[in-house]
């Protein structure tokens, strides 16, 4: 058995159910401004795992609005819901423990003057179900 999950798989599935009226994805594409909001999980290539079952995932989290206010409001909806929601619960493919943020959501930058984008980044403990 390995600790190894497709963490972003994970939260776009179960991010979906949860933020029905937002796009939740890992790639973004041309049509981005039609579809605001949007929700964006990428997982960071570190991270690391006991070797048996616990892993502990790097992923940035990105959130796109029409408006600043949009995207603060909805990444922090998120950021509720990754901290506070999500551990103890169990998905398809793994029980999530401990998220913590390890840089809180803030502006960054996007050449899309057209939209605005907030992020952050946690570290998720997970193991497999």
């Amino acid at each position: 058995m390995t600790a190894l999950a497709d963490i972003e798989l994970e939260l776009i599935t179960r991010g979906t159910a949860r933020f029905p009226d937002a796009v939740v994805r890992d790639e973004l594409d041309n049509n981005l401004p039609n579809e605001l909001p949007t929700i964006r999980f990428q997982q960071v290539p570190a991270g690391s795992d006991d070797g048996l079952l616990l892993a502990r995932f790097l992923v940035d989290m990105d959130v796109f609005g029409a408006t600043r206010a949009d995207a603060i409001a909805w990444s922090r909806a998120v950021h509720a819901w990754l901290t506070g929601e999500l551990p103890g619960t169990a998905g398809e493919t793994v029980v999530f423990g401990r998220i913590r943020a390890l840089t809180l959501p803030g502006p960054r930058d996007y050449e899309n003057t057209a939209l605005r984008r907030m992020g952050a980044t946690y570290e998720i403990f997970c193991h497999p179900v």
